[in-house]
């Protein structure tokens, strides 16, 4: 059921990738390397990771792109567009493209 504005109760709004794009959520960024090595702010890393929020109705209708909503993703942020939605959340709409890998957990062969 949906409220008419006039009762003051808000509508969630949604952001919908078209065409061969994701909504990725970026992960936090890390300041420290696994080997203990403290990163400044200004260093800048090619590819990024993040999960995904959504994908759009071409992308989940094409077999040729197996990546589904909360994948965990690398992704190269150059032609990512950020969605200022919340505050607190990092959101990127980003061509299929420029998703680089997928993160699976290794199954049984």
């Amino acid at each position: 059921m949906t409220r008419s504005p006039s009762t003051g109760s808000k509508k969630l709004e949604t952001v919908e990738p078209l065409g061969k794009r994701v909504l990725i959520r970026k992960d936090a960024d890390k300041k420290r390397t696994k080997g203990g090595i403290e990163l400044p702010d200004t260093v800048e890393i090619p590819t990024i990771t993040g999960r995904v929020v959504t994908v759009s109705a071409q992308i989940s209708k094409d077999e040729d792109f197996p990546i589904r909503r909360y994948d965990r993703v690398l992704f190269n942020p150059r032609h990512a567009i950020p969605v200022d939605f919340e505050a607190d959340n990092q959101l990127f709409v980003v061509p299929i493209e420029d998703v680089v890998a997928v993160f699976r957990k290794g199954g049984d062969d």
